[in-house]
């Protein structure tokens, strides 16, 4: 399979890989939570190319991740919003933050530390059950096939 095809897939991290699959667009989503929305803002940040930038950008908003909203008319300048589903990627992105910070922050640590508005204390990011709200790890978990995709995704288990 080619990786322009991956949305094609069913499998909906695949999907989701199409769209937030890529270094730069992880790293512009980064810059989003950050507050940034202007596209020199964007390009100053990350010293990207202006066409790779365009392209991430047009890409997450095509995908219904951001929005483009104009901000100046003459000459006619956008910036790029969080959309509800944009603001939805904030676990990933915080899961994907502390894992570095884990594992890639050296002696310094990390760079920046997340900290809950509400109590003041370092966020710890974690997968809870919505319904009981007990905290989840992998081995927690069991995946069951879609009855519309059964027979189709999980590998088979040999005799």
């Amino acid at each position: 399979m080619r990786w322009q095809d991956i949305d094609q897939q069913p499998c909906s991290l695949a999907r989701s890989l199409a769209i937030i699959g890529d270094n730069w667009t992880l790293l512009v989503l980064r810059d989003c939570f950050l507050g940034v929305r202007r596209f020199d803002d964007f390009q100053q940040r990350l010293g990207v190319t202006r066409h790779v930038l365009s392209d991430r950008l047009r890409k997450l908003a095509d995908g219904g991740v951001l929005e483009k909203a104009a901000y100046q008319e003459r000459p006619l300048r956008h910036e790029y919003r969080l959309t509800p589903m944009g603001r939805d990627l904030y676990p990933v992105i915080a899961h994907l933050a502390q894992w570095g910070d884990k594992y890639l922050a050296g002696d310094a640590g990390p760079p920046l530390v997340r900290v809950h508005r509400q109590c003041g204390e370092p966020l710890e990011a974690k997968l809870q059950c919505g319904h009981c709200g007990d905290s989840v790890e992998a081995q927690d978990i069991r995946l069951e096939e879609n009855p519309h995709w059964a027979g189709q995704l999980l590998p088979t288990q040999a005799g």
